[in-house]
């Protein structure tokens, strides 16, 4: 989830920042026979930009605080334990580079082109969000995987919910962990996401609530 809202957040940023350039700097806009300035609608258009990048932070938002809230009430799982610290100095690399981007861009929209004024401030509040996000899991320890008798829950800067239902298949390749469903779902989440001491304890736990069965296990995930 969080790759490709990232990807989407670049491709709406990228015009968005042509667009500051034209109208922040009254470049000509030939095809219009207009200058960037005079632009028609320009305060619409900013307007529906500023609405799009803030109901696309504030979904992610929503589903990271949501994961977090969730994975942290340890008495309703199974199993439940913070991210190895492997795979948190990764996140907190990853949200910082995010924060520092958005940080970029919304002081560049705003200081190319001040009719930007709420792109900018979109960017911005997903930048603040970012960072508290960050500042929770490194002190609050939001950042967990957790096990129940019906899903495993992967809380991080992304949220991972793998349902038991359908499951047919779970093995290991690259350092990632796979879950291979009916009608060919596949869901994964890295290894390092489970301290290697807890990763027996998280394979028998996963074994008892599984019908063995139904679900193969690969020989990696049974030395675990």
């Amino acid at each position: 989830m969080n790759k490709s809202i990232n990807v989407l957040l670049i491709f709406l940023a990228i015009p968005t920042m042509v667009l500051c350039i034209f109208v922040g700097m009254n470049l000509p806009i030939e095809f219009l026979k207009t200058s960037g300035s005079q632009l028609p609608f320009r305060f619409e258009i900013f307007l529906t930009i500023g609405i799009l990048f803030f109901i696309i932070i504030l979904r992610r938002s929503a589903k990271r605080w949501m994961g977090a809230k969730m994975v942290s009430q340890t008495e309703k799982y199974k199993w439940n334990e913070t991210m190895s610290v492997e795979r948190k100095n990764r996140v907190y690399l990853y949200q910082s580079l995010e924060s520092a981007l958005m940080l970029f861009a919304a002081i560049s929209f705003y200081t190319v082109c001040k009719e930007a004024w709420l792109p900018a401030c979109a960017v911005m509040f997903g930048t603040i969000d970012n960072l508290l996000f960050l500042l929770m899991g490194k002190f609050k320890n939001i950042y967990r995987i957790g096990l129940t008798s019906k899903a495993i829950v992967v809380a991080d800067r992304d949220v991972i919910v793998l349902y038991y239902t359908g499951l047919r298949k779970v093995t290991i390749h690259q350092q990632t962990i796979f879950f291979d469903y009916i009608k060919g779902l596949q869901i994964s989440f890295p290894i390092n996401c489970i301290d290697e001491k807890n990763r027996t304890n998280f394979k028998n736990n996963l074994e008892a609530q599984l019908d063995r069965d139904k679900v193969f296990f690969s020989d990696d995930i049974k030395a675990m």
